[in-house]
């Protein structure tokens, strides 16, 4: 391998990771708003904000987004309910922007938030396949 090809090879990869992080900084900044922890402050879900969608993240993997605040807000309160059913303590912190908006998206609807979150927990179970109700294979 001569010098040179060597240099052009070198070249490419820092222009490469140049065009990587100014791609980098037009993206639109995430914001983080709220955060799910155990008592050894462990991160277990958290709400992120980018480009006006709310993104719920659980376990280190993205588990859905939405448009709508009070949906991503109703769903990490879900997870802390289930933690504490569960018997492990956790706490919830978010920020007034994600309530801010989650209740403005309630007020729409003519509810208070938690009967907004309430409506749309009802909503939710109605489309999950209930345990059991799975069709069984036909016995031959």
């Amino acid at each position: 391998m001569s010098i040179q090809s060597k240099a052009r090879r070198d070249a490419r990869k820092r222009k490469a990771q140049r065009d990587r992080n100014q791609a980098r900084a037009g993206a639109a900044p995430i914001e983080p708003h709220a955060e799910l922890r155990d008592r050894d402050d462990n991160l277990l879900a958290g709400i992120v904000r980018q480009s006006g969608v709310w993104v719920l993240g659980m376990d280190g993997r993205i588990v859905g987004s939405s448009d709508s605040a009070a949906q991503v807000l109703m769903l990490i309160r879900r997870a802390q309910r289930l933690h504490d059913q569960q018997g492990v303590p956790v706490k919830l912190v978010y920020s007034d922007a994600l309530r801010d908006e989650a209740e403005l998206e309630a007020a729409t609807h003519g509810k208070s938030l938690a009967d907004y979150e309430q409506q749309l927990e009802e909503e939710m179970a109605a489309v999950q396949p209930v345990a059991g109700d799975e069709p069984s294979a036909p016995a031959h």
